[in-house]
């Protein structure tokens, strides 16, 4: 379905998540397409552009519209760029990339949202899911649903950043724990409120979050598990093939994504601008009525 909001020409890919926006140059915005496109990223909560060129400078300014930016712990970057991430399948360890995750929620403000450029693209696979976790809250059970409002979920950065993994040598391993010690593991609400759009969403992921602090740790183990394979059915996430040039926004407080690790030896660059976000919360909302047993 292909709709025309103002001057955006969007292609909406599934209701529950995603739209592409053609026959733009995201190096030739001015104000109004940009508020055009921060509204469809509401909408739509990841967009899609083909066929774009831009250098990471612009891209670093593509996503500074929205908002400040991030600087990743651990991923390299553009030398003179520092808010904009290499992903580069042959300089680095990127096989937690296929875990779904929400980017950074070991942070106490996780990041509102990413810019994804693909720089170079394998022939064969690389391919990255997005999931909807609005989508995914509302697929939930009532009964469910109000079980979860109010709880909260421990995450972790080395859960995604295992030592054995990623410090090759001891200054690599000095540099690792130093980035735990500053990123100690945070709470953050299972349910969060959307700040923008007011929805109530899923905030759990594989990548990072390790318990239920409410729960014995069995019983969290059990819910996470479910949720994490609910939160990903394939009603809720979309899959999208890369081709150079591409560029996807998303908006991270609502969804999750996973790149998948399927190219073998072939080489696989992405650059990533991320933007800074807030403090995850829930606002308690009037909830409907559970019908009597």
């Amino acid at each position: 379905m292909n709709t025309v909001v103002a001057n955006l020409n969007i292609e909406v890919i599934k209701p529950t998540i995603g739209a592409i926006i053609h026959n733009i140059d995201l190096n030739a915005l001015n104000e109004q397409t940009t508020q055009q496109i921060q509204q469809a990223l509401l909408d739509h909560q990841v967009i899609f552009f083909r066929k774009q060129q831009l250098a990471p400078q612009a891209q670093a300014d593509l996503a500074r519209s929205f908002g400040s930016l991030h600087v990743h712990p651990i991923y390299p970057s553009i030398e003179d760029v520092p808010e904009v991430m290499v992903l580069d399948s042959w300089k680095q360890d990127l096989r937690d990339n296929e875990l779904w995750h929400t980017d950074v929620t070991f942070s106490k403000t996780p990041p509102l949202g990413c810019v994804l450029q693909a720089i170079k693209i394998p022939p064969v696979g690389g391919d990255t899911l997005w999931s909807s976790n609005t989508a995914a809250f509302k697929g939930l059970p009532l009964e469910l649903q109000q079980k979860l409002r109010g709880l909260t979920a421990t995450h972790d950065i080395r859960k995604s950043f295992p030592l054995e993994r990623f410090a090759h040598n001891e200054e690599e391993r000095e540099k690792l724990l130093q980035t735990f010690k500053r990123n100690p593991p945070v709470v953050h609400p299972v349910v969060r409120t959307h700040p923008v759009t007011g929805e109530p969403l899923l905030f759990v992921s594989e990548g990072f979050t390790t318990r239920i602090n409410e729960l014995p740790e069995q019983e969290s183990e059990q819910l996470l598990d479910f949720l994490f394979e609910h939160a990903t059915q394939e009603q809720f996430h979309l899959r999208w093939k890369w081709q150079d040039g591409d560029i996807a926004i998303w908006d991270n407080r609502c969804t999750q994504h996973k790149a998948l690790f399927d190219y073998g030896d072939a080489h696989r660059i992405m650059h990533r601008a991320t933007i800074n976000g807030d403090v995850p919360f829930y606002k308690e909302e009037q909830q409907p009525e559970l019908a009597e047993a």
